[in-house]
């Protein structure tokens, strides 16, 4: 599992190596390509190659929004640590649910291929309560655009390019040729991209300075929440394929969307990107140690 991981690993300490290659303007050009384009084409082609069963549908909206919740109650547990002014708190709050989902879509690259179309379901199921969620913790106490809120949630790219694949893959329609064909050489595209991305973004000293209440997000995130997936698994012996995946999601760093919508509504959104930045560094470190468990708990089990 770790070997399959180590070319990603190269690509990550790549983007690192060429970060002052491009100003910050071409890597900001790099992720709104893989937004708006290279990533949904990945993530429909990954739901249309695998149509969902009931079952698993049920297993990770359950799972899903089970670690949704889970984060959010314990980020409110340690609310006295974090800052006073609560728009502040609520910045750094959604760090805790948020999951990065275009690293959530690098990682299930070294898994089967059949779990690929699993995590293309989760990052639907995800998208619009994390959305929904942090918007409500940030405006609270504001004037809360109700139109704005939908609008942001129902246009969310990897939202649409997950709902578009499941729903194709449930009724077995399929693109003509020429246009799978295009997605699948946009979806190829997606992976390399964006791991030299999030090396280049990677700063190394935010660890430097990690307070209390940014080492509770960060355990929250990525060790109670896979931990806890990895326990329920084995206690409830639930089918193999929805708990990797699940285990997977919920060891992923937070989402960097988290940054903007901490910039709207007015919280410091530079304690935000701090977060990010130590949660994308730890997520690099932790996540092939879970997917060293996953292997050894469940895969070789198989």
């Amino acid at each position: 599992m770790l070997i399959t991981l180590l070319p990603d690993l190269l690509l990550l300490l790549g983007g690192g190596c060429l970060k002052r290659t491009l100003p910050p303007v071409g890597w900001q050009g790099i992720d709104r390509l893989n937004f708006y384009l290279l990533f949904p084409a990945l993530i429909f082609i990954s739901a249309l190659a695998s149509p969902p069963k009931g079952s698993d549908l049920l297993i990770m909206g359950s799972g899903v929004w089970g670690l949704m919740g889970l984060a959010c109650g314990l980020g409110w547990l340690v609310r006295w640590w974090g800052p006073e002014k609560f728009v502040d708190f609520a910045g750094m709050w959604q760090t805790a649910w948020r999951f990065n989902t275009a690293f959530a879509m690098v990682v299930v690259q070294a898994l089967p291929a059949e779990y690929r179309g699993l995590m293309s379901i989760a990052i639907g199921l995800a998208v619009p309560v994390a959305n929904i969620l942090a918007v409500l913790a940030l405006t609270r106490g504001q004037q809360l655009s109700v139109w704005r809120t939908v609008q942001q949630v129902v246009t969310n790219p990897f939202l649409l390019a997950s709902v578009a694949g499941i729903g194709c893959a449930i009724l077995g329609w399929r693109m003509p040729e020429p246009i799978m064909i295009a997605l699948e050489k946009l979806a190829v595209a997606a992976v390399p991209l964006a791991l030299l991305s999030i090396g280049a973004a990677i700063n190394w000293r935010a660890l430097l300075t990690l307070s209390r209440f940014e080492v509770a997000l960060h355990s929250i995130k990525l060790l109670i929440l896979p931990l806890t997936m990895l326990l329920i698994g084995i206690l409830f012996t639930l089918a193999t394929g929805p708990v990797i995946v699940l285990m997977v999601f919920a060891a992923m760093p937070t989402a960097s969307a988290a940054h903007v919508l901490a910039a709207v509504y007015g919280a410091d959104k530079e304690k935000v990107a701090k977060v990010i930045a130590q949660s994308t560094l730890l997520g690099c470190l932790m996540v092939p140690v879970w997917l060293a468990i996953i292997s050894r708990v469940f895969l070789v089990a198989e």
